[in-house]
């Protein structure tokens, strides 16, 4: 971290920049936890003992949970970032991530459940004290970022673990409270935050230095740059997933707890086929273009919660189908995770590719936007229902799509709905 006493003004527009960055990582994060819990097998019926499937099951659970928890830090970061006046960023980079996108030679890349992946995450969610190596195949040699001098266009900070990033921003929270003063800095409207009063996600609105400041804590805590002694800490999870995984794999060293999903797949030929793989089997194709599209719609409806104030009933409305539609996700990335990749590939399974899109801006409030959002999660129902019903993955992800449809169409809102369920 700079000397904050040498250090150059802080500015709201460099703050900005860094919790931009901020929100690209947990997104980042959250796509490549979820692409490895979805690519567990399901039970002894797909080739697991009793003990392994109990494992397994517990494992996903983990999981999921260290994912559910970075989309609570990410709202925590969106909050922030309304707080200070600005508009939350939804946007990412494609996977896999170039080298020195981010610093520390992190490696950003989909890859299926096993020791290199745990070990990866685990690298991951290290705290300061920590030298747990990566994952093998995820070293990157590239360097640090390059230290630049002060200018006034933002440049992405420096730094060895999440946890000293967040801690930057800490810092640079408070300097521009002293600079301006907490009610200058905190001038955006808490009403348009996304909380629990619309959605069962953590955290109250961000309103002063301390609530921001204890947000950015939270997550530093439950994860990030966590200290060690951490009881339920993400690294700490992970350490115990690894630590089974590895017990069970020394008593059956045939154990396979996932499926061979591919490592980054993609739905059209790279110009950089390098590390990727081309999906090319028809019904994979089907499958993980309506995954990508049920992810898409589900980030575009939060997006459009931090336009509507808080007394709108349409707020909790589409905070609710957002949560939804990521059920959705589960139902039909678990589905590819079990389908061939085509025969280029093959042994090798699909998997969802988080497609970003280059624009996923929140629509304007208003009735036009109610009609976009029914016209799309209609078009997604269509193709879900087309897919093979038989299966009860693509059954039950036709099922919600369908009551989405009812939802946004005019339902009475429901009640504010938790992320966890």
């Amino acid at each position: 971290m700079q000397d904050i006493q040498s250090a150059p003004p802080a500015s709201r527009e460099k703050l900005m920049h860094a919790l931009y960055e901020a929100a690209e990582l947990e997104q980042n994060l959250m796509c490549t936890y979820l692409y490895a819990a979805f690519s567990l097998k399901d039970g002894e019926g797909e080739g697991l003992s009793a003990q392994e499937a109990e494992a397994v099951a517990r494992w996903r659970r983990v999981i999921l949970d260290v994912a559910i928890d970075e989309m609570n830090h990410l709202v925590a970061v969106w909050n922030i970032t309304a707080a200070l006046g600005g508009a939350p960023q939804f946007g990412r980079t494609n996977f896999p991530l170039s080298p020195g996108y981010l610093p520390a030679g992190i490696s950003v890349k989909l890859a299926p459940f096993g020791d290199e992946v745990i070990q990866h995450f685990i690298h991951l969610e290290r705290p300061q004290s920590s030298d747990e190596p990566d994952g093998a195949g995820f070293e990157t040699a590239g360097p640090s970022r390059t230290p630049v001098p002060p200018r006034l266009t933002p440049a992405g900070y420096d730094y060895a673990t999440i946890g000293i990033f967040y801690e930057t921003l800490e810092d640079e929270l408070r300097r521009l409270v002293g600079q301006l003063g907490e009610a200058q800095v905190f001038c955006g409207d808490p009403g348009l935050q996304l909380t629990s009063a619309q959605v069962g996600m953590a955290g109250d609105p961000v309103t002063g230095l301390e609530s921001a400041l204890a947000a950015l804590k939270r997550i530093v805590e439950e994860g990030e740059g966590a200290p060690e002694h951490v009881d339920g800490s993400h690294f700490q999870r992970f350490v115990a997933v690894r630590d089974e995984l590895r017990e069970l794999t020394a008593r059956n060293p045939a154990f396979a707890p996932a499926w061979p999903c591919a490592e980054n797949p993609v739905l059209r030929k790279p110009p950089r086929p390098e590390g990727r793989v081309w999906l090319e089997d028809p019904e994979a194709v089907a499958t993980v273009d309506l995954a990508n599209a049920i992810y898409a719609l589900a980030l575009r409806l939060l997006g459009g919660t931090y336009l509507i104030p808080a007394q709108d009933s349409e707020k909790a409305l589409y905070a609710g189908c957002a949560i939804g539609l990521m059920h959705g996700i589960a139902h039909v990335a678990a589905r590819a995770a079990r389908l061939p990749a085509g025969a280029s590939h093959p042994g090798v399974n699909a998997g969802i590719t988080f497609t970003a899109l280059r624009n996923a801006a929140a629509l304007p409030h208003g009735p036009s936007a109610r009609r976009f959002y029914v016209e799309r999660v209609e078009e997604l129902a269509a193709v879900a229902a087309s897919l093979d019903q038989s299966d009860p993955h693509c059954h039950s992800a036709s099922a919600l799509l369908d009551k989405m449809v009812q939802r946004l169409k005019g339902t009475p809102p429901p009640s504010p709905t938790s992320v966890s369920q």
